[in-house]
């Protein structure tokens, strides 16, 4: 999987949500280029989605949340994003659809639907069977 770094002991949870942090600013960077997708891209390397402190866990979705709402071209993202990322991105989704809120909804179910045409069901699949490595 992409960036999979492995569960973390608390100790290096500082230094986790300290390069997550890094990133965010990166993505800012790239948002304000108006670069979302290259944003979303660099939000999705090295996730951190098998620690598990929440607080990691919590950071990143931040960062992946800011990426993904400045979508606006969701096919031209799938189209320019490398397939190893989907379901990594699939994860996220379903994240934000957790989330109730409305704005975040109706973006994740914009991308989900176009995700799920492009990647097949098994992207569903493999999110619904993957209970270790939570985001």
């Amino acid at each position: 999987m992409a960036g999979a770094e492995g569960f973390v002991e608390a100790d290096n949870a500082e230094a986790i949500i300290a390069r997550i942090e890094h990133k965010s600013r990166k993505i800012e960077s790239l948002l304000k280029q108006y670069k979302p997708v290259e944003a979303l891209k660099t939000a999705l390397e090295g996730t951190y989605a098998m620690t598990s402190d929440e607080r990691c866990k919590s950071a990143h979705w931040i960062a992946v949340h800011r990426a993904l709402m400045a979508i606006k071209d969701v096919d031209g993202m799938l189209s320019s994003l490398d397939p190893e990322y989907y379901d990594i991105l699939m994860k996220y989704l379903y994240r934000g659809l957790s989330t109730g809120d409305r704005p975040t909804c109706d973006q994740c179910l914009r991308i989900h639907e176009k995700l799920t045409e492009k990647a097949g069901l098994g992207c569903i699949l493999r999110f619904l069977t993957d209970t270790v490595n939570t985001v």
